[in-house]
C-alpha cells in the first residue's frame, strides 16, 4: 500500500507542511517544506545534506511525530556492514534448531530430510532484522519514518546496500527472496557532507541543502523552543552566533549549539554579554580547543559588544 493511498494530514499542501511543521516546533522556510512535501507525496527519499546542527535529524523526529509513527534511526558509522543495517541470520538458533531435531529424529529420517531441513533452516523466522529491514517488515500497520544519520560516515561501499530500498521499498534475502514493504516508510537521509556521496543514490532521493538559517529565523527557532528566555538576551545571542560565524573557524556553531549556549544563559541568570560570561561559556558554542583559544579574550569581546549593540 502507497502512503498516497492512505492520505497525509497536514501535508495536502507546500503551506499546509509549512504550518504543520510549525506546529510541531519545527521553524523552517519554503524551500524545506516543499522538498518534504514532495518527499512524501513521490513516495521518495528526502536527502538533506548541511553543516552539522542545523536540523537535519529534526526533520525526521517530528515527521515521526506529526504522523503518530514509529522513528526507526540508523546511525551510520565507520565499517557499518549488511549484518548490522539491514538483516542477519541468527546462527545460534539455526544451532539449537539442528540439535533439536537430530535428538527428536530417526537417523533414516534424518537422511531423508537434510536438504528439507537445511532450507527451513533458512526461514524467517531465523532471521533478525535490523532497521532497514524492520522499516518495511510486512506486519507493520502504519509505514514508520526510517532516518539513515550522517551516511557520509559509512564507508562508500554500504551506499550500495541502500539502492534497492531507496528505488523500490524492499530488500532482497538470497536464502528467502525479496521482502517488501506492505506500507513504504517515510525515509530521511542526511549528510553532514565530511565525503561526496555517489549520484546514484542522489537520484534516488528529494535533495536539499540546509544551510545556516537567517538571523531572523534562527531567533524565531530559539524563542520557540525557549519559550521562558527574554526577548533582549536571545537577541543577543542570536547576533553573537551570527558574528561568530563569520570567523575563519575549525567549527561553526549550528543552531544546537546556539540553543545549549541560550540554555545555559538562562541557568547562569546572564541578562547580557559580558566578556566574563562569554568566555566561560565558550564551550558551549565551541568544540575544537583551537577555536576557543582564538575566540577568548578581544575577539569575543568585540563580538559581545556588537551583539549588545543591535543584531547584524
Amino acid at each position: 500500500m502507497t502512503r498516497a493511498d492512505t492520505g497525509l494530514p497536514g501535508f495536502s499542501s507546500v503551506g499546509a507542511t509549512l504550518e504543520t511543521l510549525a506546529a510541531a516546533g519545527y521553524i523552517t522556510d519554503d524551500g524545506l517544506a516543499t522538498s518534504v512535501f514532495l518527499a512524501l507525496r513521490m513516495e521518495k527519499a528526502l536527502f538533506l545534506e548541511g553543516e552539522p546542527g542545523v536540523g537535519k535529524t529534526e526533520i525526521a523526529k517530528v515527521l515521526a511525530h506529526t504522523l503518530d509513527t514509529e522513528l526507526i534511526r540508523l546511525q551510520c558509522y565507520e565499517g557499518l556492514d549488511l549484518a548490522q543495517a539491514a538483516y542477519e541470520w541468527n546462527y545460534p538458533r539455526q544451532l539449537l534448531e539442528i540439535q533439536r531435531r537430530q535428538s527428536t529424529s530417526h537417523e533414516a529420517a534424518r537422511d531423508a530430510d537434510s536438504g528439507q531441513h537445511a532450507a527451513d533452516l533458512f526461514a524467517r523466522e531465523f532471521l533478525i532484522a535490523r532497521p532497514l529491514l524492520d522499516a518495511i517488515e510486512s506486519s507493520r500497520d502504519r509505514a514508520p519514518v526510517l532516518l539513515i544519520d550522517e551516511l557520509d560516515r559509512a564507508d562508500e561501499e554500504f551506499e550500495s546496500f541502500l539502492l534497492e530500498l531507496l528505488a523500490e521499498f524492499q530488500i532482497t534475502v538470497p536464502e528467502l527472496g525479496t521482502l517488501r514493504a506492505a506500507h513504504r516508510p517515510v525515509i530521511v537521509v542526511t549528510s553532514n557532507r565530511t565525503r561526496e556521496i555517489h549520484d546514484a543514490l542522489k537520484r534516488r532521493c528529494i535533495y536539499h541543502w540546509i544551510d545556516y538559517p537567517s538571523f531572523d529565523k534562527e531567533l524565531a527557532i530559539v524563542r520557540r523552543k525557549l519559550s521562558g528566555i527574554d526577548a533582549q538576551l536571545s537577541a543577543k545571542v542570536v547576533a553573537f552566533v551570527h558574528g561568530l560565524r563569520q570567523e575563519d573557524l575549525l567549527k561553526l556553531p549550528g543552531i544546537a549549539e546556539t540553543l545549549d549556549w541560550a540554555t545555559a544563559l538562562q541557568h547562569l541568570d546572564a541578562k547580557r554579554l559580558d566578556s566574563d560570561t562569554v568566555d566561560r561559556t565558550l564551550g558551549m558554542l565551541l568544540k575544537y580547543q583551537d577555536d576557543v583559544d582564538k575566540l577568548r579574550g578581544p575577539l569575543a569581546s568585540r563580538l559581545a559588544e556588537e551583539a549588545e549593540n543591535g543584531p547584524p
